[in-house]
């Protein structure tokens, strides 16, 4: 590109310097801003060297020269301070600081890449769920899951504000980390089966820890109120899907369910009948 700058300014057809250029016509033909000329020129980087006969200030060939250096030197992602000891600095070392200047774009250059491959990851999220494959999600939910779930949940709740939480906590987790939120929730279905046996009811306090309970671990998932835990397990009841999974644990258990968490609900101050999606 740089080539490409000062071909324009030595050999374009009707640019002659042998007099100087104004201000405005070296940004024009440098592709930079007046501001910036006179900028340089207020720090003593860059100065044109003659006047006019009516007092117009004019770079000459060798200034010309002096901002191409500027401009490439800035390319490269060199600061002013920098790029004025290069020029005017007899002992400044170009190779060494060239050197360092390029460990730094390295240095970016790998730290891009890490975004890159974040976004990667966090686009698949939002597109696939969990990122796993289907072998995988079967190894870490167990024989019974299905993966086309994911994709009638992505279907459902997709545009939710939820979703996107998800698909965020997704794109960071490994098959490890998975595994281990799914071993959360089966331990968290056996203790409820097992208080579902032993006969607790609403507003227990074993019971209402079961609540707290299923809001931290569902917590892996997105951030759970008590209201949106209502809302959830009302659908778990109602949506024959999700009572089939908890009544294939205890018969009854998500009618049972939703009875505890209404109950921890009121206790709380909110009226399960009026609870919203928050």
């Amino acid at each position: 590109m740089r080539r490409m700058t000062e071909r324009r300014i030595l050999d374009a057809p009707g640019v002659r310097i042998g007099d100087g250029l104004t201000v405005g016509r070296a940004a024009d033909v440098l592709g930079i801003t007046v501001r910036t000329l006179h900028h340089w020129d207020e720090i003593a980087l860059a100065r044109p060297s003659l006047r006019s006969t009516g007092g117009y200030r004019l770079y000459t060939t060798r200034d010309l020269e002096r901002l191409q250096r500027i401009l490439l030197y800035r390319e490269l992602g060199l600061g002013l301070a920098a790029i004025r000891a290069l020029l005017d600095d007899p002992s400044a070392q170009a190779p060494a600081e060239l050197r360092r200047q390029r460990e730094r774009i390295r240095e970016r250059i790998a730290r891009l890449a890490q975004l890159d491959t974040g976004l990667e990851r966090m686009i698949a999220a939002h597109e696939r769920g969990v990122l796993l494959t289907p072998e995988q999600q079967v190894a870490v939910f167990g024989p019974d899951w299905d993966p086309s779930w994911i994709d009638g949940a992505r279907a459902r709740w997709g545009a939710t504000p939820q979703w996107a939480q998800y698909a965020e906590r997704s794109a960071e987790r490994s098959a490890e980390e998975w595994k281990a939120i799914a071993d959360a929730t089966a331990d968290f279905e056996q203790a409820l089966g097992a208080a579902f046996d032993a006969g607790l009811g609403p507003g227990d306090a074993a019971a209402d820890r079961l609540v707290d309970r299923h809001r931290a671990v569902f917590s892996s998932y997105f951030p759970l109120s008590r209201s949106m835990q209502v809302c959830m397990v009302r659908m778990y009841a109602a949506d024959p899907g999700f009572a089939a999974h908890y009544d294939g644990i205890r018969p009854g258990l998500a009618a049972w369910f939703r009875t505890i968490v209404d109950a921890n609900a009121r206790a709380h101050g909110i009226d399960p009948d009026a609870a919203a999606w928050e």
